[in-house]
């Protein structure tokens, strides 16, 4: 049996970033949110801070780049909730060797992964308890690098953000028959944890005019609070003060 009203929200890389954003907006909004990712200290701080708040939320520990691991997740999280309503795919990540000239197999490999397989293996498992309930969203967090090719980002990581794309308007090309609609959320510069990984480190006055987490939770709590017959079918966002409109000694390499 669930609760009637109740609405259960999965976030893959809630431990920070823009995940971490999405679980304390959509917590504040009502949901139960489920927060998984690789670090469960910060997966629990997310969860006691939701908590702190009045909101409910628990944590699993999860590498999304393993497919049985994933199914077992969604299939935890509907035997004790009953239910998916929403599945936020927010975990990526890059590396710092990103160029032709000094890419790995291995970074390259670790980014579809991570980036892309990570992004079907979630969808996939929670596929049959939506299309059972007739309803449910799936909310996937590109890249601005999805939409546009640019040097910076390197190409595992554009080639998996435009694949991401693809994935989600597929999804709703086959899926929308059955209730269900995605999102795919394409911001620009975002100040997070992951500028660390880049081999310029943007400075904090640069990281000040880029988004802010709050503002993507801002947006991931808006797409799904919106009524079923609604497909926001993706969302292009980036800073005002753009960097890749202007040329700024950290951006150029």
């Amino acid at each position: 049996m669930t609760e009637i009203g109740k609405r259960v929200a999965w976030i893959t890389g809630g431990g920070s970033g823009i995940g971490e954003a999405g679980a304390l907006a959509l917590a504040a909004d009502g949901w139960t949110v489920v927060v998984s990712g690789r670090r469960k200290e910060a997966l629990d701080g997310v969860v006691a801070a939701i908590a702190k708040n009045g909101g409910t939320a628990e944590a699993i520990a999860l590498d999304v780049a393993k497919a049985d691991a994933v199914q077992k997740a969604a299939d935890d999280i509907v035997a004790r909730h009953g239910r998916i309503d929403l599945l936020v795919n927010s975990a990526g990540v890059n590396v710092p060797r990103r160029r032709w000239d000094d890419m790995t197999l291995k970074g390259w490999n670790q980014l579809v992964e991570i980036n892309l397989n990570g992004v079907l293996y979630c969808m996939r498992a929670v596929l049959p308890t939506m299309r059972a309930q007739k309803d449910g969203s799936i909310i996937n967090v590109s890249s601005w690098a999805g939409r546009h090719v640019s040097k910076m980002p390197g190409p595992a990581y554009t080639t998996t953000k435009h694949a991401v794309l693809a994935l989600t308007h597929s999804f709703n090309m086959d899926e929308c028959v059955n209730g269900l609609r995605a999102c795919c959320l394409m911001p620009g510069e975002v100040a997070t944890p992951i500028l660390q990984q880049r081999p310029v480190v943007p400075s904090e006055e640069e990281q000040a005019k880029m988004l802010q987490g709050e503002d993507l939770g801002r947006t991931i709590a808006f797409v799904a609070s919106l009524p079923p017959r609604v497909c926001v079918n993706e969302i292009l966002i980036s800073p005002t003060w753009n960097r890749g409109f202007i040329q700024t000694p950290s951006n150029r390499d």
